[in-house]
């Protein structure tokens, strides 16, 4: 029995020529060595006799091939909805995979997937995502002069159980800065993740301290041991906050923001909702609030897939 074989680019040229030359269907199938129902098909589906045309019959057969071969990603009906959903609440595609894991009553599907589901066939989605641009931007230098910090501590002499995010109780603090006179304070636990913001109306060195001190004030002294900043003049103040609050400071080496890349990746998070160049001066606390909220309830895959509020709850119930 002969192998049945695709209608080739040179066989599509040939039903062209054959097409002007006014040679009936049964004709051409019998000069090809086609049956007559291939043919027919053939021209019907690339437009008829008329406007039949050798290179776009052949591109239309590559794709139609490509198309069948494939294969399908999140093909349940309800699955797409349920991702839709997470990824319109800015979860990220690894979190969805992972929490969807906990569920054994379904069937698992992984991060990649996802992604491609996503370019593939909801390319509005990506708007949802952490980093929607194509390429990642350079990264340069700060524009703003080094200061010379009083009673600084270099981050080479943190603890290795600092380090190692062994215990809770060390946070990390970063200054957002926008178009207006008002910045907003960061600080985020590094083994919990949890988070806590608050704008304060200038970027001076006693409102940044304040407002680590008003965030801090009713947190258990065994949980705020130690604060990491970088080498802005806004942190120099921090000897201050230590008698206040207790705790100890260790500072990152001059245009080393990534050594306290904890509160950067939250920064960069927050910046989903407060992009460059916003004017902290007219945002309402409420909705500094609100990406706070979302923040400390949305789950981290370095947590577990547990929520950095979870995290930070069950260390205080660990202290008392």
């Amino acid at each position: 029995m002969k192998k049945y074989a695709h209608i080739s680019e040179t066989e599509c040229n040939q039903i062209v020529v054959y097409i002007h030359r006014g040679k009936s269907i049964r004709h051409i199938a019998n000069l090809l060595g086609r049956s007559v129902s291939s043919i027919s098909r053939e021209i019907k589906r690339n437009f008829g006799r008329e406007r039949y045309r050798a290179n776009t019959s052949h591109k239309r057969a590559v794709l139609r091939h490509r198309d069948s071969h494939t294969r399908q990603r999140l093909k349940c009906h309800a699955r797409r909805i349920e991702v839709e959903n997470m990824l319109r609440n800015y979860w990220s595609p690894e979190i969805i995979a992972g929490r969807l894991k906990q569920d054994p009553a379904l069937p698992g599907i992984s991060h990649e997937a996802i992604y491609q589901w996503i370019y593939a066939d909801v390319p509005h989605m990506i708007y949802y995502l952490i980093r929607s641009h194509q390429k990642r931007w350079p990264k340069g230098k700060s524009k703003y002069k080094r200061v010379v910090i009083k009673e600084r501590t270099d981050l080479s002499e943190r603890p290795v159980k600092i380090n190692k995010r062994a215990e809770y109780g060390h946070w990390e603090a970063d200054l957002i800065i926008g178009k207006g006179c008002s910045a907003i304070q960061v600080l985020v636990e590094r083994k919990s993740r949890a988070t806590r913001l608050l704008r304060i109306p200038d970027k001076t060195a006693s409102s940044a301290r304040n407002a680590i001190y008003s965030l801090l004030f009713n947190v258990p002294g065994n949980l705020k041991t130690s604060i990491t900043y970088d080498n802005g003049f806004e942190n120099s103040e921090h000897h201050i906050l230590n008698k206040q609050l207790g705790t100890v400071s260790y500072f990152c080496r001059p245009y080393h923001a990534w050594e306290k890349g904890t509160v950067e990746n939250t920064n960069s998070l927050i910046r989903r909702f407060l992009p460059k160049r916003t004017n902290f001066d007219i945002i309402s606390d409420d909705n500094i609030s609100k990406v706070e909220a979302w923040l400390n309830y949305r789950p981290r895959k370095c947590l577990n897939f547990k929520s950095p509020l979870e995290a930070f709850a069950s260390s205080v119930a660990l202290t008392t």
